[in-house]
């Protein structure tokens, strides 16, 4: 075969394409599971974190393994309720099979079209006697989307932590909702006023003293605290049926 013509150049251009696609279609497939592992870790590192059982840092330093027998060990029931407050089915918590529904952002999107067919992941654990139970928040920041975890006491509506995370948010202005410790633990006592319009905000300029239903803004950081503030009262609204009948039940058991 003439090697310099325009019928080899054709072959071998496409012999390499095709290769070079076999091989990287192979390491996609063989890496999918450690990508799948390291994921779910992280989403139940969050979770952890949040409820307190450890910071991020030590969550981050005990390697997969030992972070899904934590949340084995811990977690009391994992289910999905409806837009109506409802448990329509659980969600595994057997260490063998750690059932999560992470797929926030597509949850997210049924949120804001008002849709009914919403699924809200519900994460209640084990802690200290008591019953905390973490949901999730989705929303977009300055950049990128923002999420995370808030925990909730017994009362379904005392908030007892939260971590978020962010893809792209600005380091030392907007990332401090992931990086400072100081942001996180300023939720910790508030509560989530389910009677209001507002359930949750996050105040430019500072919250009201009295105000038990807000935390103070991120300085410099305006769009990322509005953004990861309107993700949580949007979530937090999404939920309402079910803290409310979970806390009648709570008060009525009372």
């Amino acid at each position: 075969m003439n090697t310099n013509g325009n019928v080899y150049t054709v072959i071998y251009s496409t012999v390499i394409v095709v290769l070079v696609a076999a091989i990287l279609a192979f390491a996609a497939i063989s890496l999918k599971p450690r990508q799948d592992a390291n994921i779910k870790a992280e989403t139940i590192s969050q979770m952890l974190a949040a409820a307190q059982f450890y910071t991020k840092e030590e969550l981050s330093n005990m390697g997969n393994d030992k972070v899904l027998a934590e949340y084995a060990e811990n977690i009391e029931k994992a289910y999905i309720v409806n837009a109506e407050g409802d448990s329509v089915r659980a969600l595994s918590t057997d260490i063998k099979n750690i059932e999560l529904a992470d797929d926030l952002k597509s949850q997210n999107k049924l949120i804001k079209n008002g849709r009914n067919d919403i699924e809200l992941p519900v994460y209640v654990f084990k802690k200290d006697n008591m019953k905390v139970s973490v949901v999730p928040v989705y929303g977009a920041g300055l950049w990128g989307p923002v999420w995370g975890y808030m925990a909730f006491d017994e009362d379904m509506k005392t908030i007892i932590g939260a971590y978020f995370d962010h893809e792209s948010e600005t380091p030392g202005l907007g990332a401090k909702i992931k990086d400072d410790p100081n942001f996180r633990a300023e939720f910790i006592g508030k509560i989530a006023d389910f009677s209001s319009n507002v359930i949750f905000s996050i105040v430019k300029g500072g919250a009201a003293a009295d105000q038990s239903n807000a935390i103070d803004a991120i300085t410099g950081a305006t769009m990322t605290s509005k953004g990861l503030g309107d993700a949580i009262n949007t979530w937090l609204k999404s939920y309402k049926p079910f803290f409310t009948k979970m806390g009648s039940v709570e008060k009525t058991e009372e």
